[in-house]
């Protein structure tokens, strides 16, 4: 059975070890809703738990009718690289971040506008880093109750999101800050390298079913 998931940026831990453990359709149709993970993501920095967000342009008083596939990332804002320099300061002493840099550099480098190809592009990028492919599959239309597929698209909630059960690994600011869970999938990249797939695999998917 595929899942339907939406596609956000830089997924945390728990949404891509259900893209490297499952077959994934994306959700193309829906609204664009604030304050979910489909234009933040957490790292952890030297302060802590740390919220990355990109700025994106709303069209008309009415921004909960925005569609997700239509909306525009507010590029006049020097976001992507403010976001670089911000992963750079957090991770550069983590034992992969050099090795995986130049893969993930151009993502903040690019002229992209749309929200959800640029999210798209990321996952990509990457899977390309784990061996992972992209799913292609999208939605023709939006569906309440999605038949033949597993819906999960509340992954993308970041406010009221379930805690999934995930096992720890080493984090750069643990000592001072302790294990953090289910921060985005560069946290678990940069610090695990290349068990970062094996581990994503070994991880339960039960809190999909919840």
């Amino acid at each position: 059975m595929k899942l339907l998931l939406h596609p956000t940026y830089l997924p945390n831990i728990a949404t891509f070890a259900a893209i490297a453990q499952q077959e994934v359709v994306w959700e193309a149709h829906d609204n664009f809703q604030k304050q979910t993970y489909r234009n933040r993501c957490y790292i952890c920095t030297d302060k802590g738990k740390h919220m990355l967000n990109i700025p994106i342009k709303h069209v008309g008083g009415d921004e909960g009718r925005q569609k997700y596939a239509d909306v525009l990332m507010d590029n006049s804002y020097p976001w992507k690289k403010q976001h670089w320099r911000t992963l750079e300061t957090a991770y550069r002493t983590s034992p992969f971040f050099e090795f995986y840099e130049d893969d993930i550099r151009p993502l903040f480098e690019g002229k992209e506008a749309s929200l959800f190809e640029f999210n798209l592009k990321a996952v990509e990028i990457i899977g390309d880093c784990l061996g992972v492919p992209l799913a292609s599959e999208r939605t023709g239309k939006y569906e309440l109750s999605p038949k033949d597929l597993v819906d999960t698209r509340f992954l993308v909630e970041a406010k009221k999101e379930k805690k999934p059960d995930l096992e720890s690994y080493p984090q750069v600011f643990e000592e001072r800050h302790g294990f953090i869970p289910n921060l985005s999938i560069l946290d678990l990249l940069f610090n695990e390298g290349t068990n970062t797939l094996t581990y994503l695999k070994e991880q339960s998917l039960d809190f999909l079913h919840d």
